[in-house]
C-alpha cells in the first residue's frame, strides 16, 4: 500500500513561479479555462476532461513542454495529459496549444504525487512519461526524487496492464536508482534486450536543457518498462 503521508511530508520539487512573460500570462487567463484542470481531491474522468474515449497518456514536470507538444502533435489520436508547476512552462504550453490548434492537450498545475494519489483512476493511463525529473544530486537530498519504490508502485496502479513507463535522466546516479526501482518491482518488466537502458527514444525531441547537458558532457540513460 502506497504510503500517502510519506508523499506528502517529502516533495520531489521546489515551487518556481518565474518571471512570466506577457504572452504566457494571456495564456494562462484566457486558455486556461478549456485546456486547464484543477487539481480536486476527487477521482477524474479522463474521457470527459478529454471529450474523447481515446488513448491517454501523462507526463509529469514537462518543464517548457517540448516533448509534451511534440508528441501530441505527432499522435493526434491519443490524448495527453501534462502536470507542471513551473508557471511560465505552463503558459508556454498554452501558447503552443493555441498556435497548433490541439485539441488532445490538458495540463495541469499540482504536486503529480497527489494528482495520481487522489485524481486519476487505477489502470486508466497507457503511459506515464518523467523526463529529465529534478536529480537532487546532493547525496542527503536523494530522498526527495520522485522515482523510489513507493513512486513506482503508485504508477503501477494507474498505469493500465501493457502500458508503458517511460524515463529519461543526464546523472547517471538517478538513471542507476530508476534502473533497481524499476527493476524491483514485479509490476513492470524491463523492454530493454540487455535489460538495462534503452536507446534513444524516437519520439523524444532534444530539448533545450538535454543539449545544454551534453554541451557540458553530461550521458543521458532513457529507460523504458512495460506494465505487466
Amino acid at each position: 500500500m502506497v504510503e500517502e503521508k510519506y508523499f506528502r511530508k517529502i516533495r520531489s520539487f521546489v515551487k518556481r513561479n518565474g518571471r512570466m512573460r506577457p504572452g504566457q500570462k494571456r495564456a494562462i487567463e484566457e486558455l486556461w479555462p478549456t485546456f486547464g484542470i484543477e487539481y480536486k481531491t476527487e477521482s477524474l474522468n479522463l474521457n470527459v476532461a478529454f471529450d474523447s474515449d481515446a488513448k491517454k497518456n501523462l507526463e509529469i514536470g514537462f518543464g517548457m513542454a517540448e516533448n509534451l507538444i511534440s508528441v501530441a502533435q505527432s499522435k493526434p489520436d491519443e490524448d495527453f495529459l501534462g502536470i507542471e508547476v513551473y508557471q511560465p512552462g505552463l503558459g508556454h504550453a498554452l501558447l503552443q496549444i493555441e498556435e497548433h490548434n490541439l485539441k488532445n492537450v490538458r495540463v495541469m498545475k499540482h504536486d503529480a504525487v497527489e494528482v495520481l494519489t487522489h485524481q486519476i483512476a487505477d489502470e486508466s493511463l497507457d503511459s506515464i512519461s518523467i523526463f529529465f525529473p529534478d536529480p537532487w544530486h546532493k547525496k542527503k537530498h536523494h530522498k526527495r526524487r520522485l522515482i523510489n519504490p513507493e513512486f513506482s508502485q503508485l504508477m503501477a496502479k494507474k498505469i493500465k496492464p501493457s502500458g508503458f513507463a517511460y524515463m529519461a535522466t543526464d546523472w547517471e546516479n538517478y538513471a542507476e536508482q530508476m534502473l533497481e526501482v524499476f527493476t524491483n518491482n514485479s509490476a513492470f518488466e524491463n523492454t530493454s534486450p540487455s535489460n538495462d537502458y534503452c536507446k534513444r527514444m524516437d519520439f523524444r525531441p532534444v530539448t533545450r536543457f538535454e543539449k545544454r547537458g551534453k554541451r557540458l558532457g553530461h550521458g543521458v540513460w532513457d529507460l523504458i518498462f512495460r506494465r505487466i
